[in-house]
């Protein structure tokens, strides 16, 4: 029994690109960072979480046409043109990267390297190693049914970076800079001008 083909399928129009030969192996890269705050009050830095960041696909394609002599850019530009805008979409395609029932990774192809290694006499490339990197894709609306979250957390608390300010620290928590009275009441802040970075804040939820 032969082994399953790995399949890339652009989403927007469903055309599938059936890779010549399976991957050797392949990568999932998952980071999810924490800055660092410097202060000359503390002996180490604090740090403060902001957001994750997306899996990561990363693996080489292997192309070669040197028995039928063809120019192994014919399939070699089928993975580049998934980089191109959609110009209804006003985007590059989202894309469906599958091998048989255990991998199916919804994705965008954020970085291609293209290495051509074989030529004809003319200069014709009849093989090629294409190394890939496909980006996690999702919309907001996914991630907030994966992962829900009550307005901000009742036990979450942030640290005031230098240039901050209580509204600025709203438009992103609550998407609403309108509404930084909430956090100086929760600390009990008379004077919203007065604070200084490297103070902690605690951010009640929104009812």
């Amino acid at each position: 029994m032969s082994i399953e083909k790995a399949v890339i399928e652009n989403t927007d129009t469903g055309d599938k690109i059936e890779v010549l030969f399976n991957p050797k192996e392949y990568v999932l890269e998952k980071r999810t960072p924490w800055i660092e705050h410097s202060s000359p009050t503390f002996n180490s830095p604090a740090v403060q979480f902001l957001s994750g960041e997306r899996v990561r696909l990363s693996m080489e394609l292997f192309f070669d046409t040197s028995e039928e002599k063809t120019d192994v850019r014919d399939h070699t530009k089928k993975i580049e043109e998934l980089m191109m805008i959609n110009s209804d979409k006003h985007r590059p395609p989202i894309l469906m990267f599958s091998w048989g029932q255990k991998l199916n990774f919804k994705c965008v192809l954020e970085d291609l390297v293209q290495r051509y290694t074989m030529f004809k006499q003319d200069g014709t490339p009849i093989r090629a190693i294409l190394k890939v990197l496909f980006k996690e894709f999702s919309e907001k609306a996914d991630d907030r049914k994966k992962n829900p979250l009550h307005s901000a957390d009742h036990t979450k608390r942030i640290m005031l970076r230098e240039g901050e300010t209580l509204s600025s620290i709203c438009a992103r928590e609550y998407a609403d800079p309108r509404k930084w009275r909430v956090i100086a009441d929760a600390n009990k802040i008379n004077d919203p001008t007065s604070i200084k970075a490297g103070t902690v804040l605690r951010l009640p939820p929104l009812y």
